[in-house]
């Protein structure tokens, strides 16, 4: 019992520091929030300009901005007061807003004197000193003083509770000025009066935004013009007035003017000349800036990636704030770029050309009239269809047939693509039809040249949609029988012939040798018998006078007694001659027998 008791007081001790804990932890989120809001309502909204003169039928446009003063938001909304007797709203633009999204259109109304917006922008929203909301523009109806004043505004802070960050709204004050009246001039400026005579306007052209009708990616913008003689003086201004009084005096007078990194949207370059008679009419010059690409896309195929329609639908479109869409252009796979109006394309879903099957890419670019684009690239896959088989075919053939093949395919009443190709040739193409069974025949148009040939097929349904090619068969185009006989006669002759003329050629040649050794050796014979005589002859001359010789000695043998070495040479004498007689009759045996 006692520690039920305690275990009770333990869980109650528990519960009651839980509970002042929480307490505590949502008194100091209710006082961060309160300090949080305090300090987060820090957003001012303003019009510019905020003053100005303008006359009676002057148009004018005043820009809503807002400055975050540091803290990031999502969403703003207000109401906007203006003295419906003074002026006349015209046109209310979003061009080069901050939101992209509306909860509601802006809107207005000339007989209550209001101006309405609500816009928005995804996280993580904007900060900044002079974020653009929109844009009106206002026609001067009646002199007079015209406040713009916010009846009503919020601002709310991209913390995820959308906190209203809204301070205070800065009114603008503006001079309408009643026909008759001289317009005040700007601080240190003469009025603009109208010259007698020839008139002074500028003609302004420029080398970077030529075209004002057309949208430029440049910020940076050049004007130039001719100075008449005269000229003391220029006035000069930009602004997003379509007809302003230019501010800007230039003395001596100047004759271009470049400006540069200016903000994307409509401008106006305004010009005015001075000589002695005083300034003259004014030149208004637009041009049109646009760097920015189009808005983000995505390319979507209705059927899905993989489909086995030939012809896939896809939805792909995008916009442009300020130029526009242009075109688009297209690449599919490794094929070429072919464009696309918008007009065609927001007639979703937009068909593609027929694709043979595979898996490949789409490319799209969005081109906005300042050649700005956006690229969106998507992959998707053509599934073919099931190639159809050949049933029946001959493997060989002799020439003077007509080849004929049957095949089946899954796909009735359909096209069949027939391949036929000659060994390295080029593959001819046919077509035929398949009946309702998927039944198909082909027979080919002209008699088959002998050689070895490849065929397949391939099918194509209504849709266009094909398959891949079958696998393929091969037939054997051999010459008829008459003809391969007469064939082979005329290799063999074409062979024996030469062979036969070869061998008379040989025989020819082999006599035609031996007939001139013969010749050569008869011719030899008589040459060794010449000079067997002729040796002979010189080696008896030689003998006999050697043999006198020995005789002279001999003799002197009589006389005296010969010395031991006289008789040595006498021997020697003799010995060289009969090895010298024996020598020559051997080698004069052997040059016989050897020409025999």
């Amino acid at each position: 019992m006692f520690k039920l008791t305690s275990k009770i007081s333990k869980i109650k001790n528990g519960n009651k520091k839980k509970l002042v804990f929480n307490i505590l932890f949502l008194l100091s989120l209710i006082l961060f929030g309160i300090s949080a809001s305090q300090n987060a309502k820090a957003a001012t909204s303003y019009f510019s300009p905020s003053s100005g003169n303008f006359t009676i039928g002057n148009v004018f446009t005043v820009n809503v901005l807002v400055n975050t003063e540091g803290v990031a938001i999502n969403n703003a909304e207000a109401v906007i007061n203006f003295p419906k007797d003074l002026l006349e709203l015209i046109s209310v633009t979003k061009s080069g807003s901050i939101f992209s999204l509306w909860v509601e259109e802006p809107t207005f109304s000339n007989s209550a004197g209001t101006l309405s917006l609500n816009g928005g922008l995804p996280t993580p929203g904007f900060t900044g000193t002079a974020g653009k909301m929109i844009n009106a523009v206002f026609r001067v109806k009646k002199g007079g003083s015209a406040s713009l004043v916010f009846s009503s505004a919020a601002v709310r802070a991209n913390d995820g509770y959308g906190t209203n960050v809204f301070r205070t709204g800065a009114q603008a004050q503006f001079n309408l000025i009643s026909e008759g009246k001289p317009l005040l001039p700007e601080e240190g400026l003469p009025p603009a009066r109208t010259v007698d005579g020839a008139s002074l306007a500028p003609q302004i052209s420029s080398p970077t935004h030529q075209d004002p009708d057309k949208w430029y990616a440049k910020k940076d913008a050049k004007f130039t013009w001719d100075l008449p003689p005269g000229v003391t003086g220029v006035r000069l201004l930009v602004g997003e007035i379509p007809r302003a009084t230019p501010t800007v005096v230039y003395a001596p007078a100047i004759s271009e003017k470049e400006i540069t990194n200016v903000a994307d949207g409509v401008w106006y370059f305004h010009a005015q000349f001075r000589n002695a008679s005083g300034w003259g009419e004014i030149t208004h010059f637009r041009f049109q800036i646009d760097t920015q690409p189009p808005e983000p896309f995505i390319i979507k195929f209705i059927d899905g990636n993989e489909t086995e329609n030939p012809k896939p639908t896809v939805v792909f479109d995008t916009t442009d704030s300020l130029s526009g869409v242009n075109y688009y252009r297209i690449k599919i796979g490794e094929g070429d770029f072919f464009s696309a109006v918008p007009e065609v394309v927001k007639s979703n879903p937009y068909t593609l050309p027929s694709q043979h099957p595979g898996k490949r890419n789409i490319l799209v670019q969005a081109f906005d009239k300042a050649e700005n684009y956006s690229i969106a690239i998507e992959e998707f896959t053509i599934k073919p269809l099931q190639a159809p088989v050949f049933t029946e075919y001959p493997k060989t053939l002799e020439g003077g047939e007509i080849l004929t093949v049957t095949g089946l395919s899954q796909y009735p009443n359909s096209q069949i693509g027939i391949w036929l190709q000659k060994e390295k040739d080029n593959p001819k193409s046919f077509t035929v039809e398949s009946d309702s069974d998927g039944k198909f025949t082909f027979t080919a148009d002209e008699k088959l040249r002998d050689g070895i040939y490849q065929l397949w097929a391939e099918a194509v349904d209504g849709r266009g949609a094909r398959s891949l090619p079958s696998e393929k068969i091969i037939v054997a185009v051999a010459k008829s029988a008459i003809f391969r006989v007469g064939t082979q006669a005329v290799n063999f002759l074409a062979v024996i012939v030469p062979l036969v003329l070869l061998i008379i050629t040989l025989l020819f040649i082999l006599w035609y040798g031996w007939y001139k050794f013969l010749h050569m050796r008869k011719r030899l014979r008589k040459e060794v018998s010449e000079v067997e005589s002729a040796l002979h002859k010189a080696f008896d001359s030689l003998k006999e006078d050697i043999r006198k010789q020995v005789k002279i000695l001999e003799k002197t043998r009589t006389k005296r007694q010969l010395t031991e070495e006289e008789e040595k040479v006498i021997a020697q004498l003799k010995q060289n001659l009969n090895n010298a007689e024996e020598f020559v009759r051997k080698e004069i045996e052997d040059i016989e027998r050897e020409i025999k």
